[in-house]
């Protein structure tokens, strides 16, 4: 009976793959796939070319974290999750810090899809294992998928909301089947699921979508090892890691602990590192880094600062307004109150002038639009010309500027105040506020880094020069988190990052069906057909050049629609680190600046130690 099921079931895989292959040619078994044309490794390649194959394991390194932590759990709504608490997990695929978009097999050996993607079907590793040494199955990733979707974050449900039905073929066997074809990026992305422990989370006395301070068992490179709630969190190496020799692992996860130090404010954190009570520190202050290293530690050359040149997109942070307001839903009053801030003289002020402005959501990539729209860019937006501000086919997008002298901008703010006359805000002269249809011009900047005081507080003077009365308030990261995914709250500082391949995640940012769905990252609550319409298309753009037309259509739209202010970004990092460790000479040049391909230098840290006992 065993073997006649078996040649029945034998008999239904291959009916199964010759349905499949007449909607089209099956591609694959493939060991990685590229976005758009081949990837950058053979099917032999033993590690990546920006990893040190050889690199010694041991020691650790300590990096620090600001706030606190309430949660093990990152991927709900609920809580504040630790730093790094995804990092114990892994996925289908992976991908390489080289190239735009590649992924390459690491829980899945191998994967096949049908030529025009409407299917993918990943073959899993029989070695993979969970941390307790259950082993990892088709169950646990259909689990995780299907938990994810209905309780996990709302980005999940948009990344992957072309995915029709799930199908386990064998325990180590899985096909995702879309309701659509032709979404070249939906393969990839479905290899970047986070795969759960089912057997763990399934368990009578847990609930997925409730904050634990538990640590569960994940099937990456790390465990969780310690946990102090709002004070540290340690992780450590998997001694017998099942995946430590893949490719794909080869040379990185080095150190035997990753310590994360949680402090109040980056200022106890700043001279917390200085004092050497943790070892890394990647600056985002242009300030500190220009006077806040003059130490001992850094002038005897135990601390070392360096810039590590990278060619990743900024994508865009900025001042984004909540257009659910009704003084933000319009547009006049959205561009009139960017002529307020200048740019020029904070950047000179409180950053030496390192910044570079903004003028584009897929910052220092190719994806940025510029100029003025021609060739096939033209002809997208062609298609919406009559629902399109004028300015997308008159102008070149660039935001309000200044000589930096601080009386510069006097010229803007004029410019300013007619914009909101002509929106009928007029100035009621007994408050010196503008007003119209009875309601005061009025709003708060919600913070949670104390940090941008110092620019944000310039901007509500000028403000309230044009009678805008702006105020500004610091809170902590769980009530800001809080409110941020509440859309309750006028105007904040927000990172629009971006990758060098956008699709589906361009949903959650900008869709209007995620305006209204808390917790999504529409958080300025943008409803606007023709954005919808250019995600769509971005989405199934079929090749690189057409996926960078439609990109930069999409960021001329956004842009001329006002929905920020756009601050500034730098195509570099700046790097702190206590001289302990090793690490390859030539970094990849999409890396993040995370230090996982660093080790411990054994000889390095004695010295260091020496020379702070003296």
């Amino acid at each position: 009976m065993i073997r006649i099921l078996t040649g029945l079931l034998a008999v239904l895989l291959i009916f199964s793959s010759a349905a499949n292959a007449e909607d089209g040619e099956v591609l694959g078994p493939l060991y990685g796939v590229a976005m758009h044309g081949e990837p950058k490794y053979g099917a032999d390649f033993t590690h990546f070319d920006y990893v040190n194959p050889d690199a010694p394991k041991g020691g650790e390194i300590r990096m620090s974290a600001i706030g606190t932590f309430d949660s093990l759990n990152p991927y709900i709504l609920r809580g504040n999750p630790a730093i790094g608490s995804a990092m114990i997990y892994q996925s289908l695929l992976d991908s390489s810090d080289d190239e735009p978009f590649s992924q390459y097999g690491q829980i899945a050996e191998s994967f096949e899809m049908d030529e025009d993607r409407s299917w993918v079907r990943f073959y899993l590793r029989e070695e993979a294992r969970w941390h307790d040494g259950k082993p990892l199955t088709a169950e646990d990733i259909k689990w995780s998928f299907r938990t994810l979707m209905e309780k996990g974050r709302p980005f999940f449900r948009s990344y992957y909301a072309n995915v029709e039905r799930v199908e386990i073929e064998n325990p180590h066997q899985i096909r995702f089947v879309f309701n659509v074809a032709g979404n070249r990026e939906l393969p990839l992305i479905i290899g970047q699921i986070p795969v759960m422990p089912k057997h763990y989370w399934e368990a009578e006395d847990r609930e997925f979508n409730r904050t634990t301070l538990e640590p569960p068992p994940g099937s990456g490179p790390y465990k969780i090892a310690d946990v102090q709630p709002g004070r540290r969190i340690v992780y450590e190496r998997v001694k017998d890691w099942w995946a430590a020799d893949l490719p794909v692992n080869k040379g990185q996860y080095n150190f035997d602990r990753l310590v994360f130090i949680y402090y109040r404010d980056q200022s106890v954190a700043h001279q917390a590192f200085l004092a050497g009570e943790y070892d890394y520190k990647q600056e985002t202050v242009a300030r500190e880094w220009a006077t806040g290293y003059d130490a001992p530690a850094v002038r005897d050359g135990r601390i070392v600062k360096r810039k590590q040149e990278h060619q990743r997109p900024q994508g865009l942070q900025a001042f984004a307004y909540n257009t659910r307001r009704p003084f933000f839903a319009d547009r006049d009053v959205r561009k009139a109150l960017a002529y307020a801030f200048d740019f020029e003289w904070s950047n000179r002020q409180f950053a030496h002038g390192t910044y570079v402005r903004s003028s584009s959501y897929f910052s220092n990539s190719e994806l940025e639009s510029s100029g003025l729209p021609e060739g096939r860019e033209l002809e997208i937006l062609e298609a919406f010309r009559d629902i399109l501000p004028e300015e997308v086919f008159t102008k070149e997008y660039t935001p309000p500027e200044t000589d930096g002298s601080g009386r510069g901008i006097r010229g803007n703010l004029r410019r300013a105040a007619e914009l909101l006359d002509g929106a009928g805000w007029a100035l009621n002269r007994d408050t010196g506020i503008r007003e119209k249809d009875g309601a005061a011009l009025r709003f708060e900047i919600l913070l949670v880094s104390p940090a941008f005081e110092r620019w944000v507080a310039p901007f509500i003077q000028n403000l309230e020069r044009i009678g805008v009365k702006a105020t500004m308030r610091v809170v902590d990261t769980s009530q800001y988190q809080a409110r941020i995914d509440d859309f309750d709250f006028d105007m904040i500082v927000r990172s629009f990052g971006q990758s060098l391949s956008p699709g589906n995640e361009q949903r959650d940012f900008w869709h209007s069906e995620k305006a209204d769905e808390r917790g999504s990252y529409n958080i300025m609550g943008i409803k606007n057909p023709v954005i919808d319409a250019l995600i769509d298309k971005v989405i199934h753009a079929p090749d690189r050049d057409e996926l960078v037309y439609r990109t930069r259509a999409l960021d001329r739209v956004l842009l001329w629609n006002h929905y920020v202010i756009p601050q500034w970004h730098i195509g570099y990092f700046r790097l702190a680190y206590w001289d302990k460790f090793g690490f390859p000479e030539t970094p990849p040049k999409y890396d993040t600046g995370v230090p996982h391909t660093w080790w411990h230098d054994a000889e390095k840290a004695r010295k260091v130690q020496d020379a702070s006992r003296r």
